[in-house]
C-alpha cells in the first residue's frame, strides 16, 4: 500500500512563491497544528499539497493562472463523493473522485481538446508518475471542514491577495496548513471526526474512471462548490439541452374546444403564469397529449403528478390550466376526507330574510323623564300629552310581539339544497381540479367512489339523485407526494384511469435560482446558489441517515433566503428555517449543521 504522502513527494519543486524559500525556510517550528501529537514540532511546507491548495485558492477567486486555458471545478455527489477536476500544467485535465466515506479514489487523464465521452489514460500516483495533486485538490472541501484548516486557509488567502508582502507571515500559514493535512492523514484512525482517510492502491495505480461513468451520469457532480466542470456534467448525460419553452408559446396555445367561450367569472379564475415560472417539458408533454386526443374515443383527460415537496406539482397544475385556457379548481385532501366531500352534501339553506326591525326598548327613568320620547321610540309617533301609563302599555305590546316573532322564527320549517364541491363543479362545467394529496386518505376506498367520473362512462350519481355527466373539457390533475410520513397506497382502480402518470424531480440550480429569485426578490444570486447547494445536500443527508421527521426542499430554500435578506447572514437564517425543518431531533440538527451547514459554507 502507497502512501498519500510518501518519501518522494517531500521533494518535489515547490510552486511560485514559496520556490523562492530555501528548504530551512520551508520548515517551521511556530506554526505546528494542534493535530501534531509527534516529538518533533516541526510542520513543513508540503509542494505538492500546497500546489493543490493554491489551485483551489485560485478557483475560489476566479483566477485563471497565465498559460492555462482551464480553471478546474471542484464539486460533491451526495455526501459520499468529492469530485474534482484538476487543470494540470501538462494541459491535461485530471478527474478525480474521492469516496469519503471510504477513503478511496477514482482518476482519469483527458487531453485538451477535452473529449468527455472519449476513455481517459489511467491516473499513476508515483515519483515517475503523476505527482498527486490532483489528489490533494480532491481531499481540500474535506480539509476545509477543520476549523485550524479552514482558518490558516483564510490567512493564506489574505497574503496572496496582497501579493505575499508579508513573507514570515505567508510562510507560517502554508506551514500550518501542510502540517495540519499530513497528520489528519497519518493519523487518521486516532482522530475521529477531524481524520481523513485516503487510501492509495500499491504502486500508486488509481482506479480508472471508464467512458460509461460519464454518459450514464454516474459520476455527475450534483453540488458545484466552485468552477463549471467541463467533463463530469449533465450535457454528456442527457444530451442536447432541451431549449427553454417560452410563455407565449404555452399560455392559451392548448384549447381543448376553439369554439368555448367563457363567461368573465370563469375568465377571472384562468391562471396566469409569473415570469419566473420555468415551463416543465413534462408539463408540456401532458398539455400536447390532451389537446391532440381531443376528439377520439379516449381523450385523455386524467394526469397524476408524483414528485417531492416543492418539485412544483401545483405550478405545474395551473400551468396545465393556463395551456388549455380553463379556470382552475383544487381540494386539498385530509386523513378524514370521505366520498361525501368530495362530491358533496345535503346542507340546510341559508335564507337571506328580510332583517328584521330591531325595537328598541326605553328604560325605567327614559319613561319618567320624557314620556313622549319613550313612547316615539316605542310606536314611532310622537304625543307630548301621553303619560306614563300608556308608554307602558306600548313597552308590553312591544316586547309581547318581539317575542312572537323570535318564536315563530325558531319553529320555521328548514330547507335543504346540494352545494356543488369544487370536483362536481370542475366536472359539470368543463374546468381543470387539481385534487392533492389523496395518498394521505384513511380509507383507501374513497378515491373509488369517483371511478364513474375517471372511466369511460363519464358520470357520477350526486347525493339528490342527480347524474352528473363529465364535461368533455374537463382535466383533473392529482398531485401527490408519495414518500412521506402519512401518504399510502393509492387504489390500482384509480391508478389504471389515469392517462399519464409523470414523476416530477427536483429542479435544476439555474431553474431553482430563478424560481427563488422571482418569489423572493433576493438579488444575492451566489448566495442563493450556495443555499441552493447546502439544502440538496441537507436532503441527501437526511435520506441516508434515514432522518424522516421534517423536511427541507423548495419551501425550506425559500423560506431560508427570506429570513438571510432580513438577517443577512446564512448562518443565523438557517437556524430557524431549514435547520429546524429538516429534524425536531437537536443531535440531528447539530450533526446536519456540522456536516452540510459549516462544511459548504467554509468551502
Amino acid at each position: 500500500m502507497s502512501e498519500l504522502f510518501d518519501d518522494w513527494s517531500w521533494h518535489r519543486k515547490q510552486p511560485a512563491p514559496f520556490d523562492q524559500f530555501d528548504s530551512k525556510e520551508l520548515k517551521r517550528t511556530d506554526a505546528i497544528s494542534i493535530y501534531n501529537a509527534g516529538p518533533m514540532k516541526v510542520a513543513t511546507v508540503h509542494p505538492i499539497a500546497i500546489r493543490a491548495i493554491l489551485t483551489y485558492m485560485n478557483l475560489e477567486l476566479g483566477i485563471t493562472p497565465s498559460g492555462q486555458r482551464h480553471r478546474g471545478a471542484i464539486g460533491s455527489q451526495g455526501n459520499d463523493f468529492t469530485i474534482a477536476e484538476y487543470p494540470s500544467l501538462s494541459g491535461e485535465m485530471h478527474v478525480v473522485v474521492f469516496n469519503r466515506n471510504r477513503g478511496t479514489f477514482k482518476a482519469g487523464c483527458y487531453t485538451d481538446p477535452i473529449v468527455p465521452t472519449a476513455k481517459p489514460s489511467g491516473y499513476n500516483y508515483s515519483e515517475n508518475g503523476n505527482n498527486g495533486t490532483a489528489i490533494f485538490f480532491a481531499l481540500l472541501p474535506t480539509a476545509m471542514a477543520d476549523s485550524e484548516f479552514n482558518g490558516a486557509y483564510q490567512k493564506l488567502k489574505v497574503h496572496a491577495t496582497n501579493g505575499y508582502l508579508n513573507k514570515e507571515e505567508s510562510l507560517k500559514a502554508a506551514a500550518l496548513l501542510c502540517d495540519n493535512l499530513y497528520r489528519r492523514v497519518k493519523n487518521a484512525n486516532n482522530l475521529g471526526d477531524a481524520g481523513i482517510h485516503a487510501k492509495i492502491t500499491a504502486g500508486g495505480i488509481i482506479p480508472a474512471i471508464r467512458p460509461m461513468d460519464i454518459t450514464k451520469g454516474t459520476l455527475l457532480a450534483t453540488n458545484v462548490l466552485y468552477g463549471d466542470f467541463e467533463i463530469v456534467k449533465a450535457d454528456y448525460v442527457n444530451g442536447k439541452k432541451a431549449p427553454m419553452i417560452l410563455h407565449s408559446q404555452f399560455e392559451h396555445q392548448y384549447v381543448l374546444d376553439e369554439q368555448r367561450v367563457l363567461s368573465p367569472e370563469e375568465e377571472a379564475t384562468v391562471p396566469v403564469l409569473p415570469d419566473w415560472y420555468i415551463i416543465p417539458p413534462e408539463i408540456k408533454a401532458l398539455c400536447k397529449h390532451a389537446k391532440l386526443t381531443t376528439g377520439t374515443a379516449r381523450a385523455m383527460r386524467n394526469f397524476m403528478l408524483r414528485g417531492n415537496a416543492g418539485t412544483g406539482k401545483t405550478e405545474g397544475a395551473m400551468a396545465m390550466a393556463a395551456a388549455f385556457h380553463l379556470p382552475y379548481r383544487f381540494y386539498t385532501c385530509s386523513a378524514g376526507t370521505e366520498v361525501f366531500d368530495l362530491i358533496g352534501q345535503i346542507l340546510p339553506k341559508m335564507n337571506k330574510k328580510e332583517t328584521q326591525k330591531v325595537i328598541q326598548f326605553p328604560t325605567y327613568m327614559d319613561i319618567q323623564m320624557d314620556p313622549a320620547s319613550a313612547y316615539y321610540m316605542l310606536t314611532q309617533q310622537y304625543n307630548e300629552d301621553v303619560d306614563e301609563n300608556a308608554v307602558l302599555n306600548a313597552l308590553i305590546h312591544a316586547v309581547a310581539e318581539q317575542t312572537r316573532l323570535e318564536v315563530e322564527s325558531q319553529n320555521s320549517s328548514k330547507e335543504f339544497e346540494f352545494t356543488d364541491t369544487p370536483l362536481v363543479e370542475a366536472f359539470r362545467y368543463g374546468y381543470l381540479l387539481e385534487l392533492q394529496e389523496p395518498t394521505v386518505i384513511a380509507n383507501p376506498a374513497v378515491l373509488v367512489g369517483l371511478n364513474g367520473l375517471l372511466d369511460q362512462c363519464k358520470s357520477i350519481t350526486l347525493p339528490t339523485g342527480e347524474i352528473v355527466e363529465r364535461h368533455p373539457d374537463a382535466v383533473i390533475v392529482i398531485t401527490t407526494n408519495v414518500d412521506y410520513a402519512g401518504c399510502r397506497a393509492m387504489n390500482q382502480s384509480v391508478i389504471s384511469r389515469m392517462n399519464l402518470i409523470v414523476d416530477l424531480e427536483e429542479p435544476d440550480e439555474p431553474t431553482l435560482v430563478k424560481r427563488v429569485q422571482g418569489i423572493t426578490g433576493c438579488k444575492d444570486t451566489s448566495a442563493i446558489k450556495t443555499m441552493a447547494r447546502i439544502v440538496k445536500s441537507i436532503n441527501e443527508y437526511c435520506q441516508e441517515a434515514s432522518i424522516r421527521d421534517g423536511c427541507c426542499g423548495v419551501r425550506e430554500l425559500i423560506t431560508w433566503v427570506q429570513s438571510y435578506m432580513i438577517t443577512n447572514d446564512i448562518s443565523e437564517a438557517a437556524k430557524f428555517t431549514v435547520l429546524s425543518s429538516a429534524s425536531s431531533d437537536s443531535k440531528c440538527r447539530e450533526e446536519i449543521q456540522s456536516r452540510c451547514l459549516d462544511t459548504l459554507l467554509a468551502a
